[in-house]
């Protein structure tokens, strides 16, 4: 069954497995481990990688908690803290924004959204310490 959320239609159902494949050769494999990354490049990497994934959606419920721990397991790769999503709270349509953009292969809007994310959370854990 293909699926779609607010007009937009995610990839088609049996396309799903192929894509996912093409996922870990292109994005996975190029973008982690995330051990030796700077900032920028890491919020680069965490936007592509997460944008991809929400556009496949492989799964009917649970892409967006499932795509926020794959990019939190890329930020603990690269010794940062556990990415705190709290900035996005009231940016849902900035986010969404974000991702159409990302499907046409500008990622610039979600990458400046992960490096704010990395900075919120920089910012928590030097409070938490």
């Amino acid at each position: 069954m293909n699926m779609g959320k607010g007009g937009f239609q995610f990839a088609a159902a049996h396309l799903i497995p192929g894509l996912m494949v093409d996922f870990e050769k292109n994005y996975l494999s190029r973008y982690t481990p995330c051990d030796n990354m700077n900032k920028d490049e890491l919020s680069e990497a965490l936007a592509i990688c997460h944008v991809e994934f929400i556009i496949i959606h492989p799964y009917r419920e649970g892409n967006g908690r499932l795509g926020r721990l794959l990019v939190t397991v890329m930020a603990l790769q690269a010794r940062m803290p556990a990415l705190e999503f709290a900035v996005l709270e009231n940016e849902k349509d900035r986010y969404i924004g974000a991702i159409h953009a990302g499907h046409s292969g500008d990622y610039a809007s979600m990458t400046q959204i992960f490096s704010e994310i990395l900075d919120f959370s920089l910012q928590q854990a030097s409070v938490n310490d």
